[in-house]
């Protein structure tokens, strides 16, 4: 692989500084613990990196409006176009930090940039927020880490023979900050994605400081610096977790495969204990009363849940499973196995009765198709498994299996009830990913990143080919619509010169059969406002006034003026249009004998005479036919513009789903593709971009009036059921 022209190898950073700067003095061991440091901050940088592109497409994709969502885009941009810079610079001033321990300021603070308030200088409103931030981020890994980190900087201490304070310790929280927002200063970004980039660093970086800390220490004792100072205390989650809500927790089990608990995480599943206390005791097992009771720990729950992930029934016998009546008799068989009553630890059975709840809101949300609801409901094992294993499954939105649960849904969200299960491709994946999990989820959860990675992908492919197709309904829409606009003026002018006036019948014929088109031409190429548009009109009228009998004088010189010009317009305008040659010439043999018969006077005939041309009166109105020769629908529904149909339709949005009531057994889902402003149609498409449904504006109105049609609630399943569950929850609290 070859270097990005940008980025310097670390180890030749420090090669270079250790021959030419004071960092040749410093101790062998704390070049080590700056290399192991660099090393995780790299693998740090380059997860936030990596995730920052998912994290700001998830933004843009619910942004409200189309500003916010290029903002989102733009950032992407910019991120990626600046990401080595910033991964660079931030590892050279890591190193650089380092130098400076062998310069060391008393007066130097390293929050001089990052959290200072100059008093003299009062702070942008965007830079109070990024202060704001930054002291959080900094004062929560000082919270949960400040044991560590005071005993690393106690060993520098000793190292560098002088004191060292937190604040000024290269890998300290504050001084990681610096050095990140140092490096990205030049990022063109507004404040709110910078403090969603801050966010970011935090979760992937700051994040993992406890293992660094713990990493140098252990290398600096190893080497005898201050090895006798007393290791931080180990935290226990669960425990503080318990005291918040005044219960005692069942024994700590080592952790399985889930990474730490942060307080953050811990805040919020601990107030959702709080809500779950009055449905405790519903996973027990079967017996007497006095049997002595003794919890199981975590890890023997997981395979418990393993056991009775192999029987998930099919999705046709889904209704008959109750995952808690299932582990209520495993807990049974267990307890008369080891003659106590194995019961299940408290945060365990909150977690199992919450995603029983959540699971319950799933499949009884109307805006899940029924026909998955069951491939779905499979899923509820896996999802608990990796709940107990990890607490911020019900804190972080972007927790790989809460994501591919809610991309699944989301997925889902136009298939149709007869869609064909064993060929239609979604079904098919989604029925992949179900099986996966059952069979190979243990308890390591990355098989939900290598999941929803695979589903991404699969559902991008689906997206743009449904978008191409969308497109190519929209144009041919808007096509549709220029075409219905013309008509309706064709017809206008039409209209203006014809009503009321006696006619040859063949002219009649030719304006409303030939010279139409002729029109509607010039009006879709023109419009009705051009030059061209004026002329095709005149000629026209000066046919209609051609093949009239008129009274005045000089009436027949000006028939024989204007008449080389007509035939000259007339054949002009119908060549353009394509207009049979056969059926052209028949009509101006038959025009020179209408005009020769004008010529003739009353009562006199001449030697060449024609024929009595056939009169009629035109008494209708024209009404055009559309190219598949049916007559426009011009019946329109009235509805006041207050109607509370009306305002559910323009509620609306492009993109959003409908589901249409055809019959008593059928619906139809559907989404907005289209609203044709030009005749007020909305056009809609099913998942694979094909237009099943065209409605007009009060058309809809009623439909929403009479219940056939109801939006569906697109946003994202995950959080409608966890908040449907915590109202649940109060309500039954509030009861108590």
């Amino acid at each position: 692989m070859h270097n990005d022209g940008n980025v310097v190898p670390l180890h030749k950073v420090a090669t270079d500084q250790a021959t030419h700067s004071p960092l040749a003095r410093l101790p062998v061991i704390l070049l080590q613990v700056r290399d192991k440091a660099a090393q995780q901050l790299r693998l740090g940088l380059q997860e936030l990196f990596d995730n920052a592109d998912d994290t700001l497409f998830e933004m843009a994709d619910r942004a409200r409006n189309d500003v916010d969502q290029n903002l989102f885009f733009e950032a992407m941009r910019d991120l990626r176009l600046k990401r080595k810079n910033i991964e660079r610079g931030v590892l050279e001033q890591f190193v650089e930090a380092f130098v400076r321990l062998t310069q060391y300021d008393t007066t130097q603070s390293a929050l001089s940039q990052a959290l200072a308030f100059d008093a003299a200088t009062a702070l942008s409103n965007d830079d109070r927020a990024r202060s704001v931030a930054v002291e959080a981020m900094v004062r929560k890994v000082l919270n949960r880490d400040g044991f560590a980190l005071d005993q690393l900087t106690a060993r520098l201490s000793a190292l560098l023979g002088r004191e060292l304070l937190d604040q000024h310790n290269p890998v300290g929280p504050a001084m990681l900050c610096e050095y990140f927002l140092q490096a990205g200063r030049n990022l063109g970004v507004e404040i709110k994605v910078k403090l969603i980039i801050l966010k970011l660093f935090e979760r992937y970086v700051l994040k993992e400081a406890n293992q660094l800390y713990a990493e140098a220490n252990q290398l600096l004792m190893a080497t005898g610096v201050l090895p006798d100072l007393k290791p931080a205390p180990a935290r226990r989650a669960t425990d503080r977790a318990a005291a918040s809500v005044g219960v005692e927790s069942a024994p700590a089990s080592p952790r399985v495969g889930g990474p730490p608990i942060d307080d953050s995480v811990q805040e919020v599943f601990a107030a959702l204990q709080v809500l779950l206390f009055h449905v405790r005791g519903s996973v027990a097992p079967t017996l007497e009363a006095s049997a002595q009771t003794q919890p199981i720990s975590t890890r023997d729950l997981l395979r418990l849940l393993s056991h009775l992930q192999q029987y998930v029934p099919a999705p046709a016998a889904q209704d008959d499973f109750d995952l808690r009546n299932q582990l209520e008799q495993l807990l049974t068989r267990v307890s008369v196995k080891s003659g106590k009553s194995r019961v299940v630890g408290v945060a365990d059975e909150d977690v199992i009765n919450l995603i029983a709840m959540l699971f319950e809101c799933i499949l009884d949300d109307r805006n899940l198709p029924d026909s998955l609801k069951a491939l779905i409901g499979r899923l509820q094992i896996p999802m608990l498994k990796v709940a107990v294993l990890d607490k911020s499954f019900f804190s972080r939105c972007s927790h790989p299996a809460r994501r591919l649960l809610n991309e699944i849904a989301t997925a889902a969200m136009g298939w149709g009830e007869f869609d064909d299960h064993e060929r239609d491709s979604l079904y098919l994946r989604i029925e992949q990913v179900v099986q996966r999990l059952l069979n190979d989820f243990v308890d390591d959860p990355a098989v939900f990143s290598e999941l929803l990675a695979d589903f991404l992908a699969f559902t991008s492919d689906e997206r743009r080919r449904s978008e191409l197709l969308e497109q190519r309904t929209r144009d041919a829409e808007e096509g549709r619509a220029r075409t219905e606009l013309a008509r309706q003026c064709v017809e206008q002018v039409l209209n203006q010169a014809l009503l009321g006036k006696v006619l040859p019948q063949q002219v009649v014929v030719f304006v409303q059969e030939a010279w139409s088109k002729v029109l509607l031409l010039t009006c879709l190429k023109h419009g009705d406002q051009s030059a061209a548009w004026h002329a095709d009109v005149q000629t026209m009228e000066q046919l209609i006034w051609s093949v009239q009998r008129h009274d005045e004088p000089d009436a027949s010189l000006r028939l024989l003026t204007l008449v080389p010009g007509l035939l000259k317009s007339l054949r002009d305008g119908l060549s353009s249009s394509a207009f049979d040659p056969f059926a052209t010439s028949e009509f101006f043999s038959e025009l020179e004998a209408l005009h020769v018969h004008l010529f003739e006077r009353p009562g006199q005939k001449l030697e060449q005479s024609v024929d009595t041309p056939v009169m009629v009166e035109v008494l209708q109105e024209v009404v055009l036919r559309t190219a598949d020769e049916g007559p426009v629908d011009t019946a329109s529904v009235r509805v006041p513009e207050n109607d509370a149909g009306l305002l559910q339709v323009d509620q609306l949005r492009l993109g959003c789903w409908v589901e249409f009531q055809e019959d008593e057994e059928n619906t139809l889902r559907c989404k907005l593709a289209a609203i044709i402003e030009a005749t007020g149609k909305y056009i809609f498409v099913n998942r694979t971009g094909m237009k099943v449904l065209e409605r007009s504006r009060p058309g809809l109105a009623l439909e929403f009036h009479r219940g056939a049609v109801r939006a569906l609630d697109d946003t994202l399943l995950f959080d409608r059921a966890l908040e449907s569950v915590i109202g649940n929850l109060r309500r039954l609290n509030r009861g108590k």
